[in-house]
């Protein structure tokens, strides 16, 4: 178990070799270390090529975060510096993913009969109305703020494509949080691991490459091909008891076949990322960016008690240095680690959202997924009045706006954004 030292705040561990190896299978059981390993066992065996290709080596890290806070258009290291810059997604044309196995997994049963329904055609026309102006609202406030907005392409998402592999509709450029991950001057896009999701990256790489132009470094993970092979076309799921059952057993959708991850599973905390393994991020793909990010950054494997993972963000949202809210009905396995350092654990509020909401690709923890405009300031829900009284006792000041209909298609602040620009360096809140 490594050591922690925190300047304020917590986050958890991981999971046994055994416990790993077994989920995985023998051909990458060597992968699977020790449970919350650094990366510096990997950064061991990285090239030199790789080693010059990090944000800065040790002896020079505090002049090169500073010139590349300066010089480039991409620079964030966590969740909770200035925030100067944000994409923010968008709701129009957004479609009903096919009732793939894939997206069974991931949705509440109850939510089903409208998947077989409307399945590869757009949600309801009112519903993203709504959403838009929400959304608009929304960026309007980020920016009376003093945050930059920028936004994807517009794209006609209900066009059938075709692979070698497989054959799908499109589903939405709404949360650019599930599809990129900013590590210092770095974007990486994610691979994902639905398939009406396989194209979602063609909406951002206008922006992409324009920030590529201006400085910013541009890694695209490997793309799977989303074969069969990589889905339990047989994953069965046909009940709460079964999402319990199969969790607990640490069983997904998807297999080992390929690396696939969703960006949202990471959460950053400097020179520390923490990632789930869930059921769009497989360990091929958290060893991709293990062996991607080290020798600079460590990559921590965290588990919860948790029947149906997918994003971290509403299960385990760190919002400043050693402070984390923590989902009280998805307690974290290695919460002990998190104390033992000293880091502040905040149990968020149970969420007022009504029963009759929808809400078909998420739970109503969307109440803490919130976005940090900085240490002391953030976008909260408005209607959510438990958790403004929670933050204002933390001293942090609340900026209420209603994304209620935003929130059906998926995502709450922190999923609807992904944030280009923050101003800090990169800092260890863990030894």
């Amino acid at each position: 178990m490594i050591r922690v030292r925190c300047l304020r705040g917590g986050s958890r561990g991981a999971e046994s070799a055994h416990f790993l190896g077994a989920l995985i299978g023998r051909a990458v059981a060597g992968w699977v270390q020790k449970t919350f390993q650094s990366t510096r066992a990997a950064a061991a065996a990285a090239t030199t090529t790789a080693k010059s290709s990090c944000v800065a080596d040790d002896d020079h890290k505090d002049q090169a975060t500073d010139a590349l806070a300066k010089e480039c258009p991409v620079c964030s290291y966590n969740e909770w510096d200035p925030l100067e810059e944000v994409i923010v997604g968008r709701p129009e044309n957004a479609c009903v993913p096919p009732f793939t196995i894939e997206v069974k997994a991931n949705t509440y049963e109850k939510y089903w009969p409208f998947y077989q329904q409307y399945g590869g055609q757009r949600f309801p026309k009112e519903h993203i109305s709504k959403a838009v102006a929400e959304i608009e609202e929304m960026c309007n406030v980020l920016r009376g703020e003093g945050v930059v907005v920028k936004h994807p392409e517009i794209i006609n998402w209900s066009e059938n494509y075709n692979t070698p592999d497989f054959k799908s509709t499109g589903m939405y450029a709404a949360m650019p949080r599930d599809i990129l991950l900013v590590v210092g001057n770095e974007i990486i896009e994610a691979p994902m691991a639905w398939r009406a999701r396989f194209f979602e990256y063609r909406a951002y790489r206008p922006l992409i490459k324009d920030y590529f132009l201006r400085g910013a470094k541009w890694t695209t993970a490997p793309k799977p091909q989303m074969s069969d092979k990589l889905y339990n076309m047989e994953y069965p799921i046909f009940s709460v008891e079964d999402r319990h059952k199969l969790a607990a057993e640490g069983k997904f959708v998807t297999t080992e076949f390929e690396p696939c991850f969703d960006a949202a599973d990471f959460m950053r905390a400097g020179k520390d990322i923490f990632v789930q393994r869930s059921q769009v991020t497989n360990f091929m793909g958290i060893e991709w960016m293990r062996r991607h990010l080290a020798p600079t950054y460590n990559v921590h494997t965290i588990s919860f008690k948790d029947p149906n993972p997918m994003h971290i963000d509403a299960t385990f949202n760190i919002i400043g240095p050693g402070l984390v809210l923590s989902n009280p009905d998805r307690p974290c396995h290695q919460i002990e680690v998190f104390k033992n350092a000293g880091w502040t654990i905040i149990s968020p509020p149970t969420p007022l959202i009504s029963d009759d909401h929808p809400l078909w690709m998420s739970s109503k923890w969307l109440s803490m997924n919130v976005l940090m405009l900085d240490e002391k300031r953030v976008m909260v829900e408005k209607n959510e009045t438990s958790i403004h009284k929670m933050f204002e006792k933390l001293g942090i000041a609340t900026i209420k706006v209603d994304i209620r209909n935003a929130n059906s298609l998926g995502g709450g602040f922190h999923c609807w954004t992904c944030d280009i620009r923050r101003r800090g360096t990169l800092q260890s809140y863990f030894n």
